[in-house]
């Protein structure tokens, strides 16, 4: 299935970024924890070159714990500082302040040398469309400074929200960059719901999602669907249309709006604790 999807703002702010980099000390970069290869922008790697880096594995509990430590593991080794969280979680989120502190501490000790005290860390909040950027601002703010949704494009401009005495922190729009070059990255943001789902052909995602799920999580899908490993992927959403109660006239299973509750029970967590990438085969097991 082949998916591309950018919107015409993002264009425009990408280019916002560009103009307000300069300014910025670090990005704090968040990715959905399920699919962190995929929720990277390869454009936000160049925008911060040179710049101090954070990346936040977001909504880890939705992602499988072990698969999660493997990718904390892969993207240390890369020089990045990585926090694992919940971004609802007033918990987890109070250990960003202390981390960018210690990450930035070069650049803190720098401007103490030159007789610059008290002068707060200018941070750029970063990520792709519906990673929870907005649910991670509000927590770390301690307040709702920021507008959140369950799907992409809620954030539209950019927006400094003073977190501290110590930080400001720049909010911008979630942006994808144009051309997904491997076919894969686009069908994990569908997935988890980055790409606008008005496009999308969300029985034929639903399938290619039932099939991945049968060879990694087959458990899951017995529990709550029985369905069986050996079942094809139509089978599986009738299976899921009965389960559900997805019916149509004439008593036929609705497969339509069975696809759209197995996406909807995935992406809420409802199915259960999913990963969909693992990392490459460097750092652990492939799958393909």
């Amino acid at each position: 299935m082949e998916i591309q999807w950018y919107p015409g703002h993002m264009t425009s702010a990408r280019r916002m970024m560009e103009e307000n980099i300069k300014l910025i000390d670090i990005v704090i970069e968040l990715v959905d924890a399920r699919v962190p290869n995929a929720a990277r922008n390869p454009d936000i790697d160049k925008l911060a070159k040179g710049k101090f880096r954070l990346l936040i594995l977001n909504k880890a509990d939705l992602a499988d714990p072990n698969a999660t430590k493997l990718w904390k593991e892969y993207y240390e080794k890369q020089g990045f500082a990585v926090l694992v969280m919940d971004s609802r979680t007033r918990k987890d989120v109070s250990i960003v302040g202390k981390t960018v502190q210690n990450v930035c501490r070069e650049k803190i000790e720098r401007d103490r040398r030159r007789g610059i005290v008290g002068r707060p860390v200018k941070a750029m909040i970063a990520g792709i469309p519906n990673v929870g950027k907005s649910t991670f601002i509000n927590s770390f703010a301690g307040k709702a400074v920021a507008k959140t949704g369950n799907k992409p494009g809620v954030t539209k401009g950019k927006q400094w929200i003073r977190i501290s005495k110590d930080m400001d922190l720049l909010d911008t729009p979630g942006i994808l960059w144009p051309k997904f070059d491997d076919p894969k990255v686009g069908t994990a943001l569908a997935w988890i719901g980055s790409i606008n789902d008005d496009i999308l052909d969300l029985t034929e995602l639903s399938a290619e999602l039932l099939v991945f799920m049968q060879k990694y999580y087959c458990n899951l899908l017995s529990d709550r669907y029985k369905i069986t490993n050996g079942m094809s992927a139509a089978e599986g959403l009738a299976q899921i249309a009965d389960i559900r109660k997805c019916v149509k006239k004439g008593n036929l299973p609705d497969l339509d709006k069975a696809a759209k509750c197995f996406l909807d029970d995935v992406r809420s967590g409802k199915l259960g604790r999913v990963t969909l990438e693992a990392v490459p085969v460097s750092q652990g097991q492939k799958q393909d």
